[in-house]
């Protein structure tokens, strides 16, 4: 989406001009354009402020899903884009008194929306077609207040402008967009680091409805002021003078230069959030900078000149395309890279849309046609792009198409421009033909991995540098510059994508693909199930290894070791929220029932297809049953007091269902086991510390809890282990007496975290915790 105002049209204030043809300027009048930017401030504040929010509110219902954000934002952009299709025809009605009666009128047939709340008209999602639940729940819940707000902006700008037609601004109606775009960043940057760590979702409704009343009397007032300061002019404020008409070319040049920005922000959104975590705090950077590019583009003098941002796009862009294939061992490197290319992509399309704007009477015109370009871009990677690719192949491929809008040059292509772009075509065909080959030749490839220890992924980056030099070189060339990008994307592509996976296939809650990994000492071919980096699972082929459970599933481990402990007692009720592979499967007996609770259906289609796992087709004795949904849902409908072992096992993928380590969550799951049953965590994450919150919530509840982490052994197979950490409750201290006796498991001791409820989660404070090893981490730990 884009922010609610843009700057400043025209270079500088202009004076008015009389029937003598002398400039005269209108008499001093400071109060009207602070009334005007205060409230325009109040606005974006709010409409920026109430997007990761109203996300957080819904994400319990879908998993997590970082698809939940990027859904939730192409809702944002058709509500952005309704509201400005209103202001735009607002703006008919010839009488200012009558628009701001109008407009108030619907601000409070909106206000009955608040507090803001999810609709439950609609009922649970389906897993299988979550889309256009999320999308109408979203219309139901706060569709109206967001629409009526989003269009204030340029409604306030556009009356500003003929208000204040006898004032030198009253010529320059987009300078207000400073205090919208004050309003946006101190809104957006404040939610992950002040509103999110201190207020409750409770809290955060209320807060935001109060803000909303408060900017309806702030119109309230400017309208009433306005009109008292005109008493003394008995004419109605005039219509602008009608500028000529913009063509249906220049329309759809707007319209595709707002829809690649929209766009790439959807798609490195999506990027960066499944190497991380879905949550608020990583979601609002990428729309921050976002907003940043029309704070720099629109300014009368930017800080960063369009040749400067064109020469950064075209350096920062050939490397991304270059590297997007490909998984870095240096997250931070990438990340950085990512984002700034980015941004300076962004910053282009942004800095050419501004050098189109038209005058002020079309202002909303250019809103709209703005608006509706992020529809665009958010609707083809959100909704679109998910349907049509079985990767994420839409970010890769609008970095490269975003060439498009840079200079195309002029003159006819010269001997150097084809001799370039035959060079990198050339540089571009190395790594694929090399592959070829090497897939052709065993002797080749033994030899080739025996001396380039790297690897074919390095080795290709290596290769195709110098493509990416040439593209930089002939950057002033638009056709070209992306023709060589083209070329370098397919090969990188190529190598990473067809060259590592034997499956691939994506959903709404994102690609699962299956890798194989092959290893001698576990029989030769090992099929690994990934979604992003994370292990899901994995299995060897070979028949004598088939049915050994891997990775955090292995008998030594915590799972392994507490689904020992419980079926030594007998036979035992299971379940596991989270399917994987199926790894926990293997440890499914005839006199056992075992359920898995997932919420992706192709996670359960993946490892029940004997072509990739067998887990659960053949090694389990006798029928394993999954409910498809969210576990917070589907578990809510078993019967209490029926489980002997719950497994949770969601966290560890890079998207990290929050909802379901609350203190409320937790209290279910003890609700369901029998009075000696025991409940596992799994959580084992790269990025986020949610032990703490784990064991706050277990002590806040007053219940028995054990804690162990678990070293994988150096000398095992490589898949065969994996390091593991883990939480286990009980109803009763005799649920976990086994567990006691057993050293490997310690009492944790008393946490000053705060626990994690339903209307409360610290996300920022655990990335802090884990990225800075707290001591009281490192205590837990060593223990």
């Amino acid at each position: 989406m884009r922010p609610g105002t843009a700057p400043a049209y025209g270079a500088g204030m202009s004076d008015t001009t009389g029937d003598s043809g002398i400039q005269t300027l209108a008499p001093p009048d400071r109060l009207t354009p602070i009334l005007f930017a205060v409230a325009i401030f109040t606005s974006a504040a709010l409409v920026f402020v109430v997007q990761p929010m109203v996300t957080k509110l819904v994400l319990p219902m879908l998993g997590g899903s970082p698809a939940v954000w990027n859904t939730a934002m192409v809702f944002f952009q058709s509500a952005l884009l309704a509201g400005y299709g209103y202001a735009h025809l607002l703006q008919r009605v010839g009488s200012i008194k009558l628009q701001v009666g109008v407009h108030l009128a619907l601000l409070l047939v909106a206000a009955l929306f608040l507090p803001l709340s999810v609709n439950g008209l609609l009922g649970d999602p389906d897993p299988a077609a979550p889309i256009m639940w999320l999308l109408a729940t979203l219309t139901l819940s706060v569709g109206a207040p967001f629409a009526v707000l989003s269009a204030t902006a340029p409604l306030l700008q556009a009356w500003y402008a003929r208000v204040r037609a006898g004032h030198a601004d009253g010529q320059n109606p987009y300078v207000l967009y400073a205090a919208s775009n004050l309003g946006s960043f101190l809104a957006l940057l404040s939610y992950p680091i002040l509103i999110e760590p201190l207020a409750t979702l409770s809290g955060q409704r209320w807060g935001w409805s109060g803000g909303y009343v408060v900017f309806m009397l702030m119109v309230v007032a400017l309208a009433f002021t306005v009109w008292r300061r005109r008493i003394d002019q008995t004419a109605e404020p005039a219509r602008l003078e009608a500028s000529a008409p913009l063509s249906w070319r220049e329309k759809g040049i707007l319209v595709l230069l707002a829809a690649a920005p929209s766009s790439l922000m959807l798609g490195v959104t999506s990027h960066l959030s499944t190497d991380v975590a879905s949550a608020p705090f990583l979601w609002v950077l990428p729309l921050a900078l976002y907003l940043l590019t029309f704070v720099i583009a629109f300014q009368n003098r930017p800080w960063i000149p369009l040749n400067v941002t064109l020469i950064i796009q075209g350096a920062t862009g050939a490397i991304v395309v270059l590297i997007v294939a490909f998984r870095s061992a240096n997250w931070s490197l990438a990340f950085g890279l990512h984002l700034i290319a980015f941004f300076f992509a962004a910053l282009m399309c942004h800095q050419l849309l501004a050098s189109r704007r038209p005058p002020p009477d079309r202002l909303t015109e250019f809103y709209l046609l703005m608006s509706l370009g992020g529809v665009v871009g958010g609707a083809f990677t959100a909704l679109l792009a998910p349907v049509i690719f079985n990767m994420v192949w839409e970010y890769p491929l609008v970095l490269v198409l975003v060439g498009l809008a840079r200079p195309w040059g002029r003159g006819r292509l010269t001997g150097t421009h084809i001799g370039t772009l035959v060079a990198a075509g050339a540089v571009a065909a190395s790594p694929v033909l090399l592959s070829i080959w090497l897939n052709a030749n065993d002797g080749a490839r033994g030899w080739f991995y025996a001396n380039f220890p790297l690897g074919m992924d390095q080795l290709t980056m290596v290769l195709l540098m110098p493509a990416a030099i040439c593209a930089f070189l002939i950057r002033d060339r638009a056709l070209i510059f992306t023709a060589i990008l083209l070329m370098i994307a397919l090969s990188s592509q190529w190598i990473a994508r067809g060259y590592d996976w034997s499956f691939s296939e994506r959903s709404f809650f994102g690609v699962m693909r299956v890798a194989n990994s092959p290893d001698p000492r576990l029989g030769g071919d090992v099929h690994v199930l990934m979604h992003g980096t994370t292990l899901h699972g994995a299995q060897a082929r070979d028949g004598r290894f088939a049915c050994v459970p891997t990775l955090y599933y292995a008998a030594a481990t915590p799972i392994g070791q507490a689904a020992t402990m419980i079926e030594r007692r007998g036979p035992a009720r299971i379940g596991v929220v989270g399917q994987g592979s199926g790894a926990m499967a293997t440890y499914k007996r005839t006199e056992d029932t075992m359920t898995f609770f997932e919420i992706d259906p192709m996670v359960d289609r993946l490892s029940r297809d004997p072509q990739w796992f067998s887990y659960i087709s053949d090694c389990a004795s006798g029928p394993i049953n999954t409910v498809l949904g969210d576990a917070r849902l589907t578990l809510a409908k078993e019967t209490p007091g029926s489980y002997d072992l719950l497994i949770i096992d969601a966290f560890s993928s890079d998207a990290v269902p929050t909802h379901l380590l609350t203190a409320e969550a937790i209290e279910g799951y003890l609700a369901l086991l029998k009075p000696d049953g025991v409940v596992l965590l799994h959580l084992s994450n790269r990025n986020l510390d949610i032990t703490l919150p784990a064991i706050a919530a277990a002590q806040a509840l007053g219940k028995p809890s054990l804690h162990q982490l678990y070293y994988e052994r150096d000398d095992s197979p490589e898949m065969a282990e994996a390091s593991t950490e883990a939480l286990i409750l009980s109803p009763t201290a005799a649920g976990l007496a086994d567990f006691m006796a057993d050293d490997r498991w310690n009492t944790p001791a008393r946490t000053a975290v705060r626990p994690w409820t339903d209307d409360y989660v610290n996300l920022f404070g655990s990335l802090q915790r884990s990225m800075f090893d707290t001591p009281e981490l490192q205590r837990l730990r060593s223990q």
